[in-house]
């Protein structure tokens, strides 16, 4: 019987997302059905958990209730309920099932109930199947006898997990599970997990926090988690991009100005530091502050206070910094471009952010995500990746990091229903609609081993020159256009790059 394998896990301390995983893995065994789903409820939307029987990129997705009317329905009641196969309500998963021989298929039978934990709404657990009249009155009645067990099993995660969060004097994480995407942050690798573990540590202090990272590994996001997960969280979090920040009215910008302080100053203003005063101040890019701005900020740094443009008297202000760039500035300090000691006083704390392809499966957890907001987006029924585009996601290197890999799915999405035209299609996003090279990342073993022909070698100048071009088009890819950004991410100096454009015969 399906409680001889589930019983012994009330009483077994278990990781949770290993406990979770045995639940839908045993449940679809005893069900025979194609997968099960177990979605935790988050702000008017349901994230997957647990799940067996669907596409790889399925725990990244984000089900938004107000999107789907067979999951708010669910969620609405407490009796188990089942869809037939004529239901009018779209599946969510229609598509996304991984046993699907060649083109995706839609579900054709859906049962499913809400789940409470101390009377208290946790989440849903859904059932599907392909085979019309797999969830008979029979498969009802069972699902409701072990219903109470499904639901005893969360809550012994739940007194677990509070009981760690308890040790670890952690009150904002007692009513979360483990690996329940409750940040915003999508992605369950180790190199992820220790970050947020290190995060959640220092997010209780009040420690100037450096965070850095390649261009698009999302240092903005980890910012906004810092400042919601410390004791600041009910104040303000102002945000300065430092790179936008016009040279002549950086100053003001962040410290204000008074009336007459320069031309065009016709009354008192407010800057940054005030706006963020008792609550956090992210300075995005702040390696692209100017000089004599960084020696302002400097003493604000070392005595808490700012002095508007033209004023007298100094203000106190409580802000705590964080700051992020995707400069080394410890080069920028030895060039002369940043002052050293503002740097010391910035890197009190620096957190590196790792950069995707270091993330192992998380690329396909994100794309997950980005596949649900396009497919919310488009309006289409469903999208899904080919097993061919999973492995060209595995196996390129994300030189724009998350941010690439967003406008890659963008991309391959509109593509899609480009070419398919109908939106009631459930569409599939093979390699080719990608547009990234595929195996990148590394020769193969076979390409390794392979001869090369002596005919097909080319002068060497023409081989570095292809190079030379494809890595300016992917950085530019990366930034989306943008020259300068695309000059730091291959360390070159700005005017260089447009040099070297020219004599490749990208730029006319």
């Amino acid at each position: 019987m399906i409680e001889d394998f589930l019983l012994p896990d009330l009483v077994t301390e278990l990781p949770a997302a290993i406990r979770l995983q045995r639940l839908v893995q045993v449940l679809r065994e005893t069900f025979m059905c194609g997968a099960v789903v177990l979605l935790q409820h988050d702000n008017d939307a349901l994230r997957p958990v647990a799940a067996v029987g669907l596409v790889q990129d399925a725990l990244g997705r984000r089900f938004d209730l107000a999107r789907h009317p067979r999951l708010a329905a669910l969620i609405s009641r407490r009796e188990i309920t089942r869809f037939e196969a004529d239901s009018t309500l779209p599946d969510p998963y229609d598509g996304l099932l991984d046993d699907s021989p060649g083109e995706p298929l839609p579900v054709h039978d859906c049962m499913g109930v809400s789940l409470h934990v101390e009377g208290e709404l946790w989440g849903v657990l859904t059932l599907d199947a392909l085979e019309e009249g797999t969830f008979d009155e029979g498969a009802r009645q069972k699902l409701q006898r072990l219903l109470p067990l499904i639901e005893g099993l969360l809550r012994v995660t739940r007194l677990e997990q509070e009981n760690r969060a308890l040790r670890m004097v952690r009150a904002d994480e007692q009513r979360a599970l483990p690996g329940i995407k409750q940040h915003g942050i999508v992605g369950n690798s180790q190199a992820i997990t220790r970050l947020l573990d290190e995060l959640s540590i220092v997010a209780d202090s009040d420690l100037t926090v450096l965070i850095t990272g390649e261009t698009g590994v999302g240092k903005e996001l980890f910012a906004h988690w810092l400042h919601a997960h410390s004791p600041r969280a009910g104040k303000p979090l102002v945000q300065v991009n430092c790179a936008a920040l016009p040279e002549s009215l950086a100053e003001s910008e962040l410290f204000g100005h008074v009336k007459g302080a320069f031309s065009g100053a016709n009354s008192d203003r407010a800057g940054r530091f005030d706006a963020a005063n008792g609550g956090t101040l992210f300075l995005d890019e702040v390696g692209e502050l100017p000089l004599h701005v960084q020696a302002k900020l400097l003493r604000t740094l070392q005595n808490g206070e700012i002095q508007r443009l033209g004023a007298d008297q100094p203000l106190r202000v409580d802000v705590r910094i964080v700051a992020a760039t995707n400069r080394n500035l410890a080069d920028s300090v030895a060039k002369g471009d940043f002052r050293a000691d503002l740097y010391h006083r910035l890197s009190v704390y620096p957190v590196p952010v790792p950069p995707l392809r270091e993330r192992d499966n998380d690329v396909l957890l994100l794309a997950g995500h980005f596949l649900e907001l396009n497919r919310a987006r488009l309006g289409v029924r469903s999208l899904r990746l080919s097993p061919d585009a999973e492995q060209a996601l595995l196996g390129y290197d994300w030189p724009g990091n998350v941010r690439e890999l967003e406008h890659v799915i963008s991309r391959a999405a509109i593509k899609a229903l480009g070419r398919n035209g109908s939106r009631q299609a459930m569409l599939t996003l093979d390699a080719a609609l990608l547009d990234i090279p595929i195996g990148s990342g590394a020769l193969t073993a076979q390409s390794a081993q392979t001869e090369l022909d002596p005919a097909e070698l080319q002068p060497l100048r023409l081989s570095v020159e292809a190079c030379q071009r494809e890595q300016i088009r992917r950085a530019l890819a990366a930034c989306d256009d943008n020259w300068s950004a695309a000059a730091r991410l291959l360390e070159l100096d700005a005017s260089n790059l447009h040099k070297l454009a020219r004599r490749l015969g990208l730029k006319s």
